[in-house]
């Protein structure tokens, strides 16, 4: 996304790669997909609006949290990228909880001891690759990653550090304790900043491959679910974001570190360094209808077929924990599921199930957040499935609360874009780019009472059977 001297989104321009699943629970990406991805979305972005690459003057990242990348002294990739729906370290994971235990890690770090994080994937690399450790600089997740590379140097904000399982939530600094558990060395961390600090100029190579002047600068970034909050206008508790994309993350800022005893939600820290984030990292939600169309031999535009199926689904159930659940409870080992067919039952219902499921997932995120005192009135949605007139509808049926859209159709993009613009002096601070660039879209999504029944009793089904079906999953006596 380019943004103008005066906020105005001049274009915006995508490249996508993919993902590789070399065994069960893992996911990799090569990080040098992410730097030809950048660099075409730049080109393109610069050739179709015909912006001067010499007017460029600041670059802004928002990214996936929870993944790893290991890189020596010259800042290469030593590894695959480790990202975040990955959970390939159980054993790294359970070590730490008979060392420490979950209450002082939840205490300590606002977070689940659970092997989406950081943390235990460092030590699954240093554990299972002979030599890594010898020869690594640096740790770093995609967004560092990507900001090593266009600068030369080392930064993190607050919001990626937080999701490491290394970070001392009401501290804000590296976790002494956390540190000393887990052995990994403070010094192949990077040092952190705020999320708007310009970290330096472009690299002449990087410039030269983005096709940017070297003296355009980059800041230090966040994580894509925080840039998406900002662009939403969730710097206050009163705003409920629902990030759907190939995850969903679901998100409140509050004014302080609030720890859930539960574990449902986890604290982090915020893109905006005087606020913290309570949120649910995120299910699978986007991925499982990408999963689905891919199984069915669909295109996206086949999911249509779903409307002429009634809420419920005719009794069909999915569970949305294709990669483990985040909720109703984190469970590493869970699976998904189908539930409830019979020969009556054709794609179209096994569509909709599979929508329904992730929904019933906000749910119980959102009735969580109420518990907490935290969220206002109606759900603010953005990511890909917000371009789905069902899905909303159905969001705000599911939930009983109105969903409204982001205008932007890249939010987290937006939210990147509004850290460089602090950055480089265009506004003041983020109250005022949040302000000025927060728009939303007229229209609201008013829950249909009328299917309120129907949605209780297939919610009640979702919860049944995550019940159900959990402790048959590797590891299920043991789920939160």
């Amino acid at each position: 996304m380019l943004l103008g001297e005066d906020g105005t989104t001049l274009g915006m321009a995508s490249a996508a790669y993919g993902i590789r699943y070399p065994r069960p629970a893992w996911a990799e990406q090569d990080p040098a997909d992410w730097m030809r991805g950048l660099s075409a979305a730049v080109r393109e972005l610069v050739a179709t609006t015909g912006v001067k690459a010499r007017e460029i003057s600041a670059l802004g990242l928002a990214a996936q949290v929870d993944g790893v990348v290991a890189v020596d002294d010259e800042l290469r990739a030593l590894t695959p990228a480790i990202i975040w729906m990955d959970r390939r370290a159980t054993r790294q994971t359970d070590l730490l909880r008979k060392a420490i235990g979950v209450e002082e890690v939840r205490q300590t770090t606002g977070l689940n001891l659970d092997p989406y994080h950081v943390a235990p994937k460092i030590s699954w690399l240093r554990d299972e690759t002979p030599g890594l450790a010898a020869a690594t600089r640096a740790y770093l997740p995609p967004g560092p990653f990507v900001v090593a590379q266009l600068t030369g140097e080392l930064a993190i904000d607050h919001a990626n550090a937080s999701s490491t399982l290394l970070y001392d939530i009401v501290g804000r600094r590296w976790s002494d304790r956390m540190l000393s558990v887990t052995g990994i060395d403070a010094a192949v961390l990077p040092p952190i900043a705020p999320a708007e600090a310009v970290v330096g100029p472009l690299r002449a190579g990087a410039a030269a491959e983005l096709g940017l002047e070297p003296d355009c600068v980059v800041v230090v970034g966040t994580g894509d679910e925080h840039g998406a909050c900002l662009a939403a206008g969730a710097i206050t508790p009163d705003v409920l974001c629902d990030i759907t994309g190939t995850a969903e993350p679901v998100a409140v800022a509050s004014s302080s570190p609030i720890i859930d005893p539960t574990g449902l939600v986890e604290t982090h820290a915020h893109a905006d360094s005087r606020a913290w984030l309570v949120e649910n990292p995120g299910f699978v939600s986007g991925g499982s209808v990408r999963w689905f169309l891919d199984l069915a031999g669909w295109s996206q535009a086949d999911m249509g077929k779903v409307a002429s199926v009634p809420a419920g689904s005719d009794g069909v159930t999915f569970l949305p924990a294709l990669s483990g659940s985040m909720t109703p409870r984190w469970n590493e080992h869970a699976r998904g599921a189908f539930a409830g067919l019979g020969l009556n039952h054709g794609l179209p219902h096994l569509g909709r199930a599979v929508l329904e499921g992730c929904t019933f997932a906000l749910r119980d995120l959102v009735a969580r957040f109420a518990e907490l005192g935290l969220g206002g009135d109606e759900v603010r949605v953005v990511g890909g499935g917000a371009r789905s007139d069902l899905w909303l509808q159905m969001k705000a049926d599911v939930t009983g609360r109105p969903v409204r859209v982001l205008r932007s159709a890249e939010a987290t993009a937006l939210g990147a874009a509004e850290l460089a613009a602090v950055g480089v002096g265009m506004f003041r601070d983020l109250d005022e780019a949040v302000g000025g660039l927060t728009e939303l879209e007229p229209g609201v999504y008013e829950p249909d009472r009328w299917l309120r029944g129907a949605y209780d009793d297939a919610y009640g089904r979702y919860r049944s059977l995550f019940d159900a079906v959990e402790p048959l999953s590797d590891g299920g006596a043991h789920g939160r």
